[in-house]
């Protein structure tokens, strides 16, 4: 008896929505602009801190781990303790770091194959499931022994497991459109969210299910060119829309295959996650566009005067206004600069900043940074 007649490894991608097809041309297009864009070192190792955070605490969220994020950095950085009772949780998001951190420079290294076997599928569920218990007599890394039921859906016969996971390997190998032409990124991105659908159809381990079809998906994407940082995206989508996930995972099987939502629901939020990505790095640019520009703007001023001024407006707030009673706060150095100074100092200083176009002033509001002038340095478009 068929029991799962959905599990086919096909995917007739001729059915997809053109809409569809436009996200993975940009979610292309995104990874290569985010891949070829130089960072200072502390952005890059911002962007890549905080998208590990995001997606440590999205997938272990997603099953129950009620780490915040910002518990989930203080983790990773050695910062949280927590009582005994609750040291599960922290062994939780041990595990997916260590394993991100493990998997990483072998799935990025020069000549790797970029293949996957049933024996990958199940050291991941070995690594998610590292010194935690688990359930029903189950051993991490290896397939239940025990029909697997979560919520109203039962996974694959026992049985046919070893052999499902096996199929679902030669399927990821095997050929798929365009992995070696223009929109091999585009197409990773398809192979790794189906390849998530067909493991959690498949639902073979005694737990860590979820958390192990994500990683096998983190290490698709990684193995096909997607920048680190933005591997971690779809489990912070699936986190961030945990309802709709849990649906869309259940209308794929209820309606006996019918991929085509699931496809349209991952590859958007992915999308999405790659735009805010890349709005951080623009911003990371513009700040450093606009320091380059301020200190152009003292070049050959050497003077204690000169200092003062510059330091004033690089440590304003960006976006806000400032009183003027506030400005001498913002910064520690700032503080000290004008610490011996009075009111009449910081008159001039900002009336010389006035002059030089880098600071702009609101009688209501106070003062704030100009840097709307290096829009000027953006190329010529029609406003919308």
């Amino acid at each position: 008896m068929v029991t799962h007649p959905w599990i086919t490894f096909q995917a007739n991608l001729q059915r997809l929505n053109a809409s569809t097809w436009v996200m993975l041309g940009e979610c292309q297009s995104k990874c290569e602009h985010l891949a070829g864009t130089p960072l200072e070192p502390a952005t890059a190792e911002k962007l890549y801190a905080i998208y590990l955070a995001k997606g440590v605490a999205a997938t272990t969220a997603i099953e129950g781990n009620t780490l915040s994020e910002k518990e989930v950095q203080d983790r990773i950085q050695g910062r949280l303790q927590l009582p005994p009772s609750q040291e599960y949780l922290g062994q939780e998001v041990d595990n997916i770091v260590q394993a991100c951190r493990e998997l990483a420079p072998k799935t990025c290294a020069p000549g790797a194959a970029g293949r996957f076997s049933a024996d990958d599928i199940k050291d991941y569920n070995r690594m998610v499931l590292r010194n935690l218990p688990i359930g029903d007599g189950g051993v991490a890394g290896e397939v239940s022994s025990h029909m697997v039921v979560v919520g109203r859906y039962r996974g694959a016969p026992r049985e046919d497991c070893e052999y499902l996971l096996e199929r679902l390997c030669q399927w990821l190998n095997g050929p798929w459109p365009d992995m070696n032409g223009e929109l091999l990124i585009g197409s990773a991105v398809l192979k790794a969210v189906l390849a998530h659908l067909y493991l959690a159809w498949i639902h073979p381990f005694a737990d860590g299910n979820g958390r192990t079809a994500r990683l096998l998906e983190y290490c698709i994407l990684l193995a096909h060119n997607v920048p680190a940082p933005a591997a971690h995206l779809l489990s912070n989508h699936y986190n961030k829309t945990r309802t709709e996930y849990y649906r869309q995972l259940a209308y794929a099987s209820e309606s006996k295959g019918d991929i085509l939502s699931w496809i349209d629901y991952a590859v958007g939020g992915f999308r999405d996650g790659l735009r805010q990505q890349i709005q951080f790095v623009k911003d990371q640019q513009y700040e450093v566009v606009w320091r380059d520009y301020v200190h152009s703007k003292f070049q050959g001023r050497k003077n204690p005067a000169a200092h003062r001024q510059r330091d004033l407006v690089l440590n304003m707030p960006p976006n806000d206004w400032t009183t003027f009673s506030q400005l001498t706060r913002t910064n520690p150095d700032v503080a000290r600069e004008y610490a011996t100074k009075t009111d009449r100092t910081l008159i001039r200083d900002l009336k010389s900043l006035l002059e030089m176009g880098l600071i702009q002033r609101s009688d209501k509001s106070g003062y704030r940074p100009n840097r709307d002038v290096i829009r000027a340095f953006l190329p010529l478009r029609r406003a919308i």
